[in-house]
């Protein structure tokens, strides 16, 4: 499994994830990002295009070599400058209270250890910090989440360890308490794969 996860799956991600839908999603995440940013599982640097001009470094991470490899020519094109880190998003070796901003597009299906990755994004997040998210899960449809659920171990062979079948709102309100999210179905996605949670989560203290 880890030739197809580093070397064939990365490519399989790029593909995907470089719908012009997607695209959309991602431009308006990432708008409002500002000072220090952290992204977690920065893939194949998808994202790189659509920060805002005054963004002129983020640390990311991501536990996925394939990808990283694939994700150079963006960073040699792109005005900003990354710090990339190859470890899980479950454990992260940045202080308390670092960073302004945190994102994560589309990553929180995989981690493993879901929750505990969120609370290290609450930790490393300065106090009013705002981490920004768009991810897909578990839907509102009674007769989606059964199909959701019978897909889940087949789509995490596929697509390396990716869950169509988590809440993600109830994942990050676990976490944080100021949480402002929209539920809706991507548009020309199936329904099973396309649910998603766009929003931002605020660290208060």
């Amino acid at each position: 499994m880890k030739f197809y996860s580093e070397k064939i799956f990365p490519y399989l991600l790029d593909w995907s994830l470089s719908d012009s839908t997607i695209s959309k999603y991602r431009q308006e995440v990432l708008a409002e990002v500002k000072g220090e940013v952290l992204e977690i599982g920065f893939g194949t640097g998808l994202n790189l295009s659509y920060y805002p001009e005054e963004i002129h470094k983020i640390v990311t991470v991501d536990n996925n070599p394939g990808v990283h490899q694939l994700a150079q020519k963006r960073i040699k094109k792109s005005s900003i400058t990354v710090d990339h880190r190859i470890l899980s998003g479950e454990n992260l070796p940045m202080a308390n209270n670092t960073f302004d901003s945190v994102v994560s597009t589309w990553t929180l299906c995989s981690i493993e250890k879901v929750e505990q990755a969120v609370k290290e994004i609450y930790r490393v997040l300065k106090p009013s910090g705002k981490f920004f998210f768009i991810e897909h899960g578990l839907s509102n449809e009674p007769n989606i989440q059964t199909w959701q659920n019978r897909l889940t171990p087949l789509q995490k062979i596929i697509a390396d360890g990716c869950h169509l079948n988590r809440n993600i709102r109830q994942i990050i309100e676990q976490q944080f308490s100021q949480v402002s999210l929209s539920e809706f179905y991507a548009e020309k996605t199936p329904k099973f794969i396309g649910y998603m949670y766009k929003g931002v989560a605020i660290k208060t203290v």
